[in-house]
């Protein structure tokens, strides 16, 4: 165990210095960027509004005020035409928050007009265990929603509470039920839970999934709890203190329930059952030629296309090397909309090298990577510049390789496992900066009117 933390360390340590540079934004006009090279792409739709601000969270999310919300999609209905008349194409659309069902009709609106402009057939929305009821959940299948995403947390009513959702949400028990009368509902139904809360054990962890296993949901998310600066100070009272050096164990817990279960990964922390009982190495060549199409059904927009726009309010954007943010301000994002312009406020393109080793960051957390699809979108020089990088992979016995290129090991899920909450927490960071910026507005939940916070640029890394 102490060789392993001493392992565990020094890559994070040599991830952190490696990618020191993502996040170095600066101003931009907040037009419509290019439409990336190779043409596709995938939709982020960001959706802030939230009925109880989790203690924990760290994402871009404000207090739900119905006023504030219809006047927030109406101008997302328009930034989303502006893509459309700029000539994106979009293969899937993500809708995440905060928490989008707030505004059912809006939603159901908004997933109209992308589906009507853009022809997309995945359509994934996040929700709370709230929501998981009649006649909603027959409008989101009737609308065209083919993954839903419940954050649960957590089936522990001790920690629920601890996390202030027991009261709003409900017992465990409460939402393990209307997960069991939801989860047919929908070709993919995805429960989100979170390991590593400081006051959660392995066994408190095993019944999660053992409940989870019960309830006839076909994937589940595993994140472990990831944090920012304000968000460690906001736990301390209620939840405690995380401790990094559980994450280990907890993960092993994870694979030792699902696997034998039938639930092979999706990604290094998204696992999905499997259809007809398959060998390994049929596994491993399913897993094999959905890299090499990008045929994802996971948790996470970033590797279901290699270039993925963001829209609304603390949005991102990934196209062709060039990282975007648009504005935390749900004053400014209306009023850009109306000035012609996206939420876009920062951009940042990374070097050469940045951009490669964020594809790989990408790619490997999503299980593996395609020689032929590396080489076909960036050349001989994306092997040759990481020679390092995957070389390191290979001899940690993270990533074997295969006849089509690199395959993540279960000791290569923990290790990218880590290096993506890394990246997540950077990201934290960064969102933590920028609410700096609008905390009058964003305190106010938006009810009264706030002149338009200019955002400067922030370097974050």
């Amino acid at each position: 165990m102490f060789a392993s933390g001493l392992v565990d360390s020094a890559l994070i340590r040599l991830f952190r210095f490696r990618t020191r540079g993502f996040l170095k934004m600066q101003e931009t006009d907040g037009r419509v960027p290019p439409v990336p090279a190779e043409g596709g792409c995938y939709l982020y739709v960001h959706v802030p509004f939230c009925e109880v601000l989790c203690p924990f969270c760290s994402f871009h999310r404000v207090q739900h005020c119905h006023d504030l919300a219809v006047r927030y999609f109406a101008a997302l209905r328009t930034e989303i035409r502006r893509y459309h008349e700029a000539g994106f194409k979009f293969s899937g659309v993500y809708f995440g928050g905060g928490t989008p069902t707030t505004e059912p009709d809006e939603l159901l609106a908004t997933i109209a007009l992308v589906k009507e402009l853009f022809g997309v057939k995945e359509v994934s929305v996040e929700t709370n265990p709230k929501d998981l009821q009649e006649p909603l959940l027959s409008k989101l299948r009737a609308g065209g929603v083919t993954r839903l995403s419940v954050g649960v947390q957590s089936f522990d009513d001790q920690l629920l509470q601890e996390m202030d959702r027991y009261a709003k949400y409900g017992s465990g028990a409460d939402t393990a039920e209307r997960i069991r009368n939801a989860a047919a509902m929908f070709p993919t139904f995805n429960v989100d839970l979170i390991f590593n809360q400081p006051h959660q054990t392995v066994a408190s962890l095993e019944r999660d999934l053992e409940i989870f296993l019960s309830l006839g949901a076909n994937q589940v998310s595993c994140y472990p709890l990831m944090t920012s600066p304000t968000t460690l100070r906001r736990m301390q009272g209620a939840m405690g203190t995380p401790d990094r050096r559980r994450l280990r164990k907890l993960f092993r817990a994870i694979l030792r329930k699902l696997q034998p279960a039938g639930f092979a990964a999706s990604s290094a922390w998204c696992f999905t059952r499997r259809g007809p009982a398959r060998s390994r190495a049929q596994d491993a060549e399913a897993r094999a030629s959905a890299l090499a199409h990008e045929e994802r059904n996971g948790d996470e927009y970033i590797v279901a296309s290699e270039n993925y726009v963001g829209v609304g309010s603390g949005a991102f954007s990934y196209l062709d090397g060039a990282l975007y943010a648009t504005t935390f301000s749900l004053n400014a994002y209306e009023q850009r909309i109306r000035d012609g312009l996206t939420g876009i406020v920062t951009r940042h393109q990374l070097s050469t090298g940045d951009a490669l080793r964020y594809t790989l960051l990408t790619r490997m957390f999503g299980l593996g990577l395609d020689r032929e699809w590396a080489r076909q979108r960036h050349g001989r020089k994306f092997f040759w510049r990481l020679w390092g990088e995957l070389r390191t992979l290979e001899l940690l016995g993270a990533a074997d390789r295969t006849a089509r290129g690199w395959q993540l090991t279960p000791d290569g899920m923990y290790w990218l496992m880590l290096m993506m909450s890394e990246f997540f927490e950077s990201v934290n960071a960064y969102r933590d900066a920028m609410r700096a910026h609008v905390r009058a507005e964003l305190e106010s939940t938006g009810q009264r009117a706030l002149p338009s916070t200019r955002e400067r640029a922030v370097a974050c890394g």
